[in-house]
């Protein structure tokens, strides 16, 4: 069997990436630890900070494109906030169908709980780390991300 050829930047981001999968679920196990309490999921929470960071009402789709998620599961998870009585649902002057996701107070609320345990979490979490290695990390996943973002536009307008 023929293995596939990497450079060798290709092996250390095939590298990068099975541990970025690896962690991805460590990160969502703990963040689902850390906010259970309060009744939501780290799924919940990335959704209720995608609306607090929006800064205005989004569409679902608005949501689903700024988490870098699909629409299906951030309306489900969206339609779950709802019944929670988390978010609530506005009239979209630009389209009829996509109404606006808001943040109910109770939203904001429990968001703000959430952030404030997740504080003193990340802070254990750095603890020992090089601040100028996390800035480096940051921008190396910053890049694949526009990158990958970029491949995706191109294949949409194909």
């Amino acid at each position: 069997m023929n293995e596939p050829i990497r450079t060798p930047a290709g092996e250390a981001l095939n590298d990068l990436v099975l541990d970025l999968f690896r962690l991805n679920g460590r990160m969502l196990a703990a963040g689902d630890r850390l906010v259970a309490d309060l009744g939501l999921t780290s799924a919940r929470w990335q959704v209720l900070g995608a609306i607090v960071i929006a800064e205005r009402p989004q569409p679902v789709a608005w949501l689903a494109r700024d988490l870098g998620a699909n629409r299906q599961n951030v309306q489900r998870i969206v339609n779950d906030l709802h019944k929670e009585g988390l978010v609530a649902f506005g009239a979209n002057p630009h389209h009829q169908r996509a109404q606006l996701v808001v943040l109910t107070d109770k939203g904001r609320q429990a968001f703000d709980a959430a952030m404030r345990l997740q504080a003193p979490w990340v802070n254990r979490l750095a603890d020992g780390l090089v601040v100028k290695d996390l800035n480096t990390m940051h921008a190396v996943i910053t890049a694949l991300r526009r990158k990958l973002e970029g491949d995706m536009d191109a294949e949409e307008q194909s």
